[in-house]
């Protein structure tokens, strides 16, 4: 079986052996393909895993051999799905390999808001602290999470995971569905946190707007792990602006990666990872063995995670 791959990097930039897939089949590995590429490159191969590349009913109409897509990730978007199924090929994802860490990223983000551990560090290092005359020292709130709100919009593994956590910390958690609107503007109104754990659908796609906002307190903090497309940037970032937003702290963004002059990076009450939740070397490990694990029941005639 001719396996190829055709974005591998972002997976495994060279800190993963390839022992489980190796043993599969004869494998093809590019870090990157762009789009012009992708026909040539996956030709005559009978599987392609992809993460981030886009495999369209025209893509396929030229790979004759295909007989598996495997979406090295929980969202399958980039596959035409439907085209895929009319023309009998398998699409499988890996859902959930990443739950743990997205969740401890929610928590990342909270926190350095919360404790602006980095804002701390940086200024002890420039002097502050030695130069105040107090034995502590601190220039803007801190925060206890003890009592405080945490709404969760979308109410999967993830949040699950991130209520468990936020528990801990003694914080009242509610969630809902972003579906249900009601239930989801009653949830903005109580929140002091608001974490976005939701898919990008046409039901959600840009459903953080204006009144989504407007129904939000000032002073709460709003986290997206979820989706780019969730969110439009520019209302965000205008309510940042006219402080009717605490902070918005995201590791997705509408284009990723952003374009220098996006009006969110200039925020100051905007803080960015580079959509890393799910790269934990935990994480990528076992993305790694369920890929490999989809492909051989694939190979062995019972595919499993098929979307």
């Amino acid at each position: 079986m001719k396996i190829v791959l055709l974005d591998s990097y972002a997976a495994n930039p060279g800190d993963l052996p390839m022992d489980v897939l190796l043993a599969l089949g004869d494998i093809v590995a590019y870090d990157d393909t762009p789009a012009e590429l992708v026909i040539e490159r996956a030709s005559g191969a009978d599987a392609i895993l992809i993460n981030k590349v886009r495999i369209t009913d025209e893509v396929m109409a030229q790979l004759p051999s295909l007989k598996y897509i495997g979406v090295q990730a929980t969202g399958y978007n980039v596959v035409d799905v439907d085209a895929a199924h009319r023309r009998g090929i398998v699409v499988t994802n890996v859902p959930a390999y990443s739950t743990m860490s997205v969740a401890q990223l929610v928590f990342a983000h909270l926190l350095n808001i919360t404790n602006a551990v980095g804002h701390y560090a940086d200024d002890a290092r420039r002097g502050s602290w030695a130069s105040c005359g107090f034995f502590c020292y601190w220039d803007r709130p801190l925060i206890e999470l003890d009592g405080k709100t945490l709404g969760i919009v979308g109410y999967g593994n993830i949040g699950r995971q991130v209520e468990r956590i936020a528990l801990a910390f003694g914080m009242r958690v509610i969630h809902a569905s972003a579906r249900d609107r009601e239930a989801m503007f009653a949830l903005l109104a109580e929140s002091d946190v608001v974490t976005l754990h939701c898919p990008a659908t046409a039901e959600t796609m840009g459903m953080v707007d204006n009144a989504f906002l407007a129904a939000m307190r000032p002073s709460a903090i709003l986290i997206n792990t979820a989706r780019g497309q969730l969110v439009n940037e520019h209302a965000i970032a205008l309510a940042l602006r006219e402080n009717r937003l605490q902070a918005y702290c995201a590791d997705v963004m509408t284009v990723e990666p952003p374009s220098p002059d996006n009006e969110l990076i200039a925020e100051p009450h905007a803080y960015f990872t580079p959509h890393l939740a799910w790269a934990t070397k935990e994480a990528r490990t076992r993305l790694q063995h369920v890929v490999a694990d989809n492909l051989r029941a694939f190979i062995q005639g019972h595919p499993q995670n098929m979307v």
